[in-house]
């Protein structure tokens, strides 16, 4: 029961609802005047009877919310007006963000009661309004373990919590439908599997085959199966989540096992709650016992195949891991196999072949999401990955989708040694620059440093792994940091360098988009929702800027252009500028959505010519910069300098636990010692927004690499990336004017990161704004021209008619990045 002093308890004790009440008048909620800190956000997909908890919202979407709030003194879940949604979607409402002025109605719970976790008696809320901001004093926050505070109500939860407007047994993670999420996954089996798994100590002998299965099914036997199968996983997929709103299943999951015999390999088929109880704890490799199961036509297969289906029910499955030393050797299944392709193999296998590679990690990329291509609703995460081996120059670049292994994710640090199982190879056919990527398939595994994966698995005993960790053992770990990156924006394979390739990569795919249709769809974005859209523009500004110092730039203006963009309000061709505002604090409702479109009245800019530009710039020596002093600096390893990398390798021979130096930030509040003659302070600057911290990739800092991911990580509030030394410090700002309704855009332009190490060679060009924005980067044929040079050269760009290939990112909150990855002159 929770303390009178309760917050919650004077809010809504006037506002619980009656015995048997569906709900109190949404006109009239209760309003809590004071902040309420979010503890947790859970997410899980509705089912046919989740309509009836909201009959006057609008149910748009497949997701539905529970959010646990606290006062300090109790604690209490509700759900999320359905209205409320777009909050979570774009990490508005996040855990840590605090609530004020927040509504609440009650409402009646969704869960039957013989679900666990439900209570019939206990009262349930749903939050209809609030004003969701960031706790400007982190010393008032919450203070005291959540789990410790009281909940609000008569009783305590009975059993796990579960969600309140649906039926489902277990919640999904924020992000992806992929990973699991929750306490109820564990990897320790059920106690009463253990119990089975003593029962015999003598060697195993299976009392049935896998090919005795295939052909008694042939010839018709059919039903449940009790003979014990013992075999051995080769494979092992994604989690696949088939919940849907027309459907009422508690714990729609499914998950495939490709394991084999001697005699045979088969498709096991794990449903359901078997797989919260049984997914963690199965690897590749692992020896299974399988009882009571049932045989069935291989779904989507050849009719002479058979999968082997296990569930919690009809029969109720049994399973127990075998140690290899229990099996008698006869029985004993045959070792997965691997197919490992180093870089330099890889350069001329075909497309689609499907291969391992081991490497060492270079660069991590942010995780981002992409709309799935076969129902256009699910996003999917994904990041890119840089693994390097020392056999060729181009690295092994991986866009590694989710694989269920939330864990092993999480420590894909650079310098971490890599292993991933079970990728496609993807090449362009039309391409000329022998680009290749490798992706995910459904049975990728990713093993990493960190996890004791390496002294577990049977592919440390092969010939090409022990060739890369010979390689591994002679790098130097000072080399390879001064090349390690973690974060930023990143595109792979880079665009085309001609229109008319682009075009033709790009058949199917939507054309052009108006300004205002590329307004509606940047808004659509959900956090961390990549996209490609292509206008046609004119460049109307030009900034050159560094991080942090956007109060002093360089830049360049075309002045018919803003003369003529300050025409009246009225009229409609008045261009527009569509710019996240700068609060940090929202308010929202089911009816008034937020917007990140703002009206933007041009202010008079000086106007600089080339020439004026070129006497300026013997005074500006902007093409020697000092560069800045570091926040957090790495810490020298002492006495080794390749303790990093052999501590890597050593995992391939026993389980380790590396040592996490958490050393100190170097805080330097001291001013800066640059040459402030860098930059010219403007008596009128343009008002462009600032690079976001998210946009650059910070220098990989092994000292701090815990704090480095949770930067880049998803979910992540006001973002620590700013901390860290960036690769790249400088950037371009080029604000576009749609040809088809003179809306404005400004999308920054990162010409260095594209010619950095991460990406393949570029053919030479003339360093003219034509070629760099073509080529997307800098030529490093020719000489790189200054930032003065090449802002006084920006005049080349006036009334130019461009097509730009923009890359738009949603980077949570008011927060949208757009870059300029491509733009083509047309010349007709």
């Amino acid at each position: 029961m929770a303390a009178p002093d309760c917050v919650l308890l004077r809010t809504l004790t006037r506002s619980r609802p009656g015995t048997g009440t569906n709900q109190a008048s949404p006109s009239s909620p209760a309003v809590c005047r004071e902040s309420l800190y979010v503890v947790d956000l859970q997410r899980y997909s509705r089912d046919q009877g989740s309509s009836v908890y909201f009959p006057q919202a609008v149910l748009n979407g497949e997701d539905l919310y529970d959010i646990t709030l606290a006062d300090g003194v109790c604690r209490l879940r509700v759900t999320l007006d359905p209205g409320l949604n777009r909050l979570v979607e774009r990490n508005v409402l996040r855990p840590g963000s605090v609530l004020r002025n927040a509504a609440f109605v009650p409402a009646m719970s969704a869960q039957l009661p013989e679900c666990p976790g439900a209570s019939g008696d206990r009262d349930s809320y749903r939050l209809v309004r609030a004003e969701v901001t960031e706790d400007e004093d982190p010393d008032r926050r919450v203070q005291v373990d959540r789990d410790s505070l009281p909940w609000f109500g008569p009783a305590e939860p009975a059993g796990p919590l579960v969600p309140l407007r649906a039926n489902r047994s277990v919640f999904l993670p924020l992000w992806n439908n992929v990973d699991y999420s929750g306490t109820a996954w564990t990897e320790a089996p059920p106690p009463e599997e253990e119990e089975e798994e003593e029962e015999e100590e003598e060697a195993r002998r299976p009392a049935v085959t896998v090919s005795e299965l295939r052909d008694s099914f042939l010839i018709g036997r059919r039903g449940a199966v009790k003979h014990q199968l013992i075999i051995r996983i080769i494979n092992k997929s994604k989690l696949m989540y088939y919940g849907r709103r027309d459907r009422n299943c508690e714990c729609p999951y499914k998950a495939v096992l490709e394991v084999c015999d001697r005699t045979g390999s088969v498709c096991v088929v794990l449903w359901n709650s078997v797989c919260v109880s049984w997914y963690r704890r199965l690897k590749p490799g692992d020896i299974i016992s399988l009882r009571r199961y049932r045989v069935k036509q291989h779904y989507q297969a050849e009719l002479d195949d058979i999968e082997i289906s296990v569930n919690s029910r009809n029969p109720a499955a049994r399973l127990a891991v075998l140690p290899e030393s229990s099996v008698s050797p006869e029985y004993l299944p045959p070792a997965p196999s691997y197919s490992f392709y180093n870089s330099k193999e890889l350069l001329d296998r075909p497309h689609g072949v499907v291969c391992d590679v081991i490497g060492l990690l270079t660069f991590s990329g942010r995780p981002e999401r992409v709309r799935s291509d076969a129902r256009g609703t699910e996003l999917l995460e994904y990041r890119w990955l840089r693994l390097e081996d020392g056999t060729s120059d181009r690295p092994i670049m991986v866009k590694l989708f989710s694989t269920s292994q939330p864990e092993s994710h999480r420590e894909l640090h650079p310098l971490s040694v890599v292993v991933c199982s079970r990728l496609k190879l993807i090449r362009a056919a039309d391409r000329t620059d022998g680009g290749f990527y490798l992706t995910t398939t459904t049975y990728t595994q990713v093993y990493c440093t960190g996890q004791g994966h390496h002294s577990e698995m049977s592919y440390r005993k092969l010939r090409p792994v022990r060739r890369f960790l010979r390689w591994l053992r002679s790098q130097d770990d000072g080399q390879v940091l001064s090349r390690a990156l973690i974060g930023g924006f990143f595109m792979y394979p880079p665009p085309p360098v001609s229109l008319e390739t682009y075009m033709k990569d790009r058949r199917g795919a939507p054309g052009f988009l108006r300004g205002a249709e590329l307004q509606r769809e940047v808004e659509r974005l959900c956090y961390r929702e990549r996209r490609t859209f292509c206008i046609q523009a004119a460049v109307t500004m030009v900034t050159y800027s560094r991080r942090g110092e956007e109060d002093r730039c360089l830049f360049w203006t075309d002045r018919s252009s803003s003369s003529s963009s300050s025409s009246p309000p009225s009229l409609p061709s008045t261009p527009r500028s569509f710019r996240p505002p700068l609060s940090s604090s929202s308010s929202f409702s089911p009816t008034s959505p937020s917007s990140a479109v703002s009206q933007l009245t041009p202010r008079p800019l000086d106007h600089r010519s080339g020439k004026s530009w070129r006497k300026r710039k013997q005074l500006l020596q902007v093409d020697t910069p000092k560069k800045r002093h570091p926040r957090v600096t790495l810490q020298p390893e002492q006495n080794n300098k390749t303790v990093i990398l052999f501590e890597a390798s050593m995992e391939f021979l026993e389980n380790t636990n590396a040592d996490q130096d958490d050393g100190d930030d170097d805080d330097d509040d001291e001013d800066d010692d640059e040459d402030t003659s860098s930059f010219v302070t403007a008596p009128l600057l343009p008002a462009v927004p600032p690079v976001a911290a998210e946009t650059l990739p910070m220098r990989y800092d092994h000292s701090h690499r815990e704090e480095q991911a949770l930067a880049v990580a998803m979910g992540r509030g006001a973002s620590g990336a700013g901390r860290f030394d960036a690769a790249v410090e400088d950037y371009y700002t080029l604000r576009l004017r749609a040809l088809s309704d003179g809306v404005l855009v400004d999308a920054v332009f990162l010409p260095h990161s594209s010619s950095s190490s991460l990406s393949p060679p570029l053919l030479p060009h003339s360093n003219t704004w034509t070629s760099i924005l073509s080529h997307g980067a800098f030529s490093s044929h020719t000489p790189v021209p200054a930032p003065a040079d090449l802002i006084g050269m920006a005049a080349q760009l006036a009334n130019q008619r461009l097509v730009c290939v923009l890359e738009a990112c949603h980077l949570g909150g008011a927060t949208t990045e757009v870059v300029l990855s491509r733009a083509f002159h047309l010349t007709t």
